[in-house]
């Protein structure tokens, strides 16, 4: 694990595009001067034999022919050469100190506390769905009785721009205008994938299928659109990116995140947050983000939400902090908290990891907003404090400068008397305030409070769709291909079948127009499912569907229930209709869900779709398998008889486009796995295992073997890896280590791969990974191209987080692993 990053690796890398990649058998016996063909045959093996593929963005079959890439066309050559300059691009925070003390001056108590109090959007309306309205009364009674300094979420469903704009016009109006000192209020809403809660905006894979991408250039993209979305209807904060590192697949949060490796996900944590933030909050382009949730809400021992989680504090540095350290340095202006525990600490009482962790080493200077009533929870949940007077006390004191109360005006009344009591100091209370009016300041809040009506010529620009469409095409995971079965040819007669295969809720899961994403009725009728990509592709001549199962929506308030629940149809209909087919395209998975919700006991895809893809498996017909989920649902009792197997995440509503796109060949998959896909349901192992993990051990017991691992994924070509050197091979101090590496293109087609690095460390005072990635790279070559890439491995990057919770390098030796190949170096 320390080994990994020390070195100035410079990989040169040749690409050649051709066949499936595959990978090499064993690794251990390679040389750095071995040639290593990139062929794909089967996603298992060492994790050390797996290959980097490269593969095209999408394009035609023909040699030497260019791809359609889609507008971000900027390769990754080094990912921390991206990591450092986008930190870098992070404008100061400006002066607006004596506004803020002048300001401060003038405040009463109750107008500094209702800064810190955040209520939901229902406090201020009456009505619902597009009906909604701001009730006079209750506005009156929210932002200048208590002065409400922010305002949250939507009732029930999405809005309009129109209905935005009226209805935060009005908040701002009386913010501005009917309180004494007129401070302006912040809106915030869970932008997660694209500007969910605002209807007619673009929607961009989950953080899962972005992350998949390995592409941060297009993640930045992403991010940036959907800050002028966001702004466009008035709204200046969001609550993203999702920083937890998602190491447990059971959690239903698992695809809000940006996958198991921390490096991976502190990557695109930045390109989100700089594409969010931009070179001026104050712009009609840009919004304020807010990393959540800090920190190890993503690791329950149970894997069901709001859990306990039990993480030793080095490997709570080790795995959890660091996305959230480089966030907080490209400039993140808010955080929000972790709603479970951490070793029986709450995380909204939590002194050491809010104050002394956050704003003493990691320097973060924005405010802190807690989570979804959570201070509430401190009585009724987590029993920490006898009442909620108590536990407003214990969340200021350990760090939280806003509520999200979010239904009633418990915090501000008990706050208002603890500070009275001398129970909370005043300076706490002005330390929190002023780093709320700091952002306020930052966002331009206090020269343009009110929705700008021309910001709605920027909303659902054609342009930001094929941004979308590019990022769920370059999300598409290919795991399997025998026989190269896929592409296929379009005169081929096609069923398609499953509970996923005619689903935008499934393409696009939670936090969708609704909290739970499960209203089909407000998703846009221009995008196509799957079945109508595939009919649009290859004519509905020839294709049939028949779905065979269906996942349907339970009782209850649609806003607040999941679709979830899986129930058969007809599966000899379908299973008579693949008979009459020459290939079957196979959609499982998930339906929608998030949060609490989507609490699941077993990863087991459900029975229901086993039972649907073993009876098409028995006609004998080749069978294309499309996972549209979440999270890596166990299916190894129809994984030997797919032929193929697309992992398509959760890609918005391009999302049917893209899997249509890869499955006819017209665009090249370049998806890489940003998780372990496990094969039983106990079977939870991570890439950066230890080497005993994974041991055979006695009584017939075998080793945990996932059945996919992290970082892979096929291409319609190949790709061969040679040259791999280090310079120099022993190093002390604060030296750098060059790894070199070339890449070949070797086969017809023109693509993209994510070359990947990792580092092992082979003995450690702590047990040591296998190994850890330490930089990637994505890039983009026609079939013959070779490129020559540079990495730079620092000393940091061969450090581990000791028993101390200090970062250590320790001398010794370290291997440096690229594409199959594997040289070593000492560090003195």
């Amino acid at each position: 694990m320390r080994k990994a990053a020390l070195a100035s690796a410079t990989i040169i890398v040749s690409m050649c595009l051709g066949l499936p990649p595959q990978k090499a058998s064993t690794q251990a016996s390679l040389s750095s001067s071995s040639v290593v063909p990139i062929v794909t045959t089967k996603a298992d093996g060492p994790p050390d034999s797996r290959n980097v593929r490269l593969v095209m963005s999408s394009g035609t079959t023909q040699a030497g022919a260019t791809a359609d890439r889609g507008p971000v066309t900027t390769d990754t050559n080094d990912s921390d050469e991206f990591l450092q300059r986008t930190i870098r691009s992070a404008p100061p925070t400006r002066d607006h100190s004596q506004k803020i003390e002048a300001l401060l001056k003038r405040m009463t108590l109750e107008e500094k506390v209702g800064q810190m109090t955040q209520l939901a959007i229902n406090m201020v309306t009456t009505g619902a769905g597009q009906d909604i309205r701001i009730d006079p009364a209750k506005l009156e009674k929210a932002i200048v009785k208590y002065g409400a300094g922010s305002i949250l979420n939507v009732a029930d469903q999405g809005l309009t721009v129109d209905k935005w704009h009226e209805i935060i016009g009005q908040i701002q109006e009386a913010s501005t205008k009917k309180t004494r000192l007129g401070i302006p209020s912040i809106y915030g809403i869970d932008s997660i994938h694209g500007a969910g809660y605002v209807l007619g905006t673009t929607l961009f894979p989950q953080q899962i299928g972005m992350a998949a991408t390995w592409n941060p250039e297009l993640m930045k993209r992403s991010s940036e659109i959907t800050a002028i979305e966001t702004r466009a209807a008035g709204i200046p904060w969001t609550f993203s990116p999702v920083l937890d590192v998602g190491r447990q697949p059971l959690w239903p949060r698992l695809w809000e995140t940006f996958g198991e490796d921390p490096y991976l996900v502190g990557v695109l944590g930045v390109a989100f947050v700089r594409g969010m933030e931009g070179s001026d909050l104050s712009s009609d382009e840009h919004v304020a983000t807010s990393l959540k949730h800090y920190v190890g809400y993503s690791f329950p021992l149970t894997g069901r939400d709001r859990t306990p989680a039990w993480i030793p504090e080095n490997y709570l540095r080790e795995y959890f902090i660091p996305p959230f350290a480089v966030a907080i340095k490209a400039g993140a202006r808010t955080v929000m908290v972790n709603s479970g525990e951490i070793n029986g600490v709450a995380g909204h009482v939590n002194h050491h990891i809010l104050t002394d962790i956050l704003r003493d080493e990691l320097k973060f200077n924005g405010f802190v907003v807690s989570d979804w009533e959570d201070i509430k929870k401190l009585v009724t949940i987590w029993r920490v404090a006898e009442n909620e007077k108590e536990a407003t006390r214990l969340s200021v004191m350990a760090g939280i400068d806003m509520s999200m109360v979010p239904n009633d005006y418990s915090f501000s009344d008990h706050l208002i008397a603890l500070v009275k009591e001398g129970a909370v100091p005043q300076s706490r209370i002005d330390e929190a305030v002023r780093r709320i009016l700091l952002v306020k300041f930052e966002l331009g809040l206090f020269e343009k409070p009110m929705p700008n009506p021309a910001l709605k010529s920027k909303v659902g620009l054609p342009e930001y769709r094929q941004a979308s469409l590019q990022a769920a095409r370059e999300s598409m995971t290919l795991l399997k291909n025998t026989n190269s079965l896929l592409p296929l040819a379009k005169d081929r007669k096609v069923l398609v079948t499953g509970p996923t295969a005619d689903s935008l809720i499934s393409l696009n899961n939670g936090w969708t127009y609704v909290w739970q994403g499960s209203e089909p009725s407000l998703f846009p009728k221009d995008r196509l499912t799957i079945r109508g990509a595939i009919e649009a592709k290859a004519g509905k001549a020839n294709v049939n569907y028949v779905p065979g199962t269906k996942i349907t929506r339970g009782p209850g308030p649609v806003n607040v229930t999941p679709t979830n629940i899986d129930a058969e149809v007809d599966i000899p209909a379908a299973v008579r209709a693949a008979e009459a087919a020459d290939v079957v395209v196979l959609c499982l998975g998930e339906g929608s869900y998030t949060e609490t919700p989507g609490n699941i006991t077993d990863l087991t895809l459900p029975e229901p779709q086993l039972k649907l893809a073993e009876a098409i498996q028995a006609t004998g017909k080749p069978v294309v398998i499309v996972l549209v989920e979440g999270r890596p649902r166990v299916i190894n009792r129809i994984v030997d008889k797919a032929a193929a197997i697309l992992m398509a995440y959760n890609p918005g509503n391009e999302g049917g486009q893209a899997v249509a796109d890869v499955i006819f060949g017209d665009f090249n998959p370049s998806g890489k796995l940003p998780f372990t896909y496990p094969r039983t349901p106990n079977g939870l192992i991570t890439y950066d295992h230890k080497a005993f993990e994974t041991e055979d051990t006695a009584f017939g017991n075998v080793a945990f073997k996932p059945q996919f691992e992290f970082g892979e994924g096929l291409s319609y070509t190949t790709f061969a890896y040679r040259d791999l050197t280090l310079s120099p091979k022993t190093i002390s101090g604060n030296e750098e280590v060059s790894v070199g590496v070339t890449v070949s293109n070797t086969g017809k087609r023109a693509g993209q791969e994510v070359v990947q690095l990792y580092v092992r460390d082979l003995v450690a005072s702590l047990s040591p990974a296998v190994r850890r990635l330490k930089r990637f790279a994505k890039v983009y070559l026609e079939p013959g191209q070779s490129r020559t890439l540079t990495f730079k491995l620092r000393r940091d990057d061969l450090t581990f987080i000791n028993t101390d919770n200090k970062p250590i390098a320790e001398p010794g030796d370290f291997d440096v692993l690229v594409g199959g190949l594997k040289d070593r170096f000492a560090l003195k």
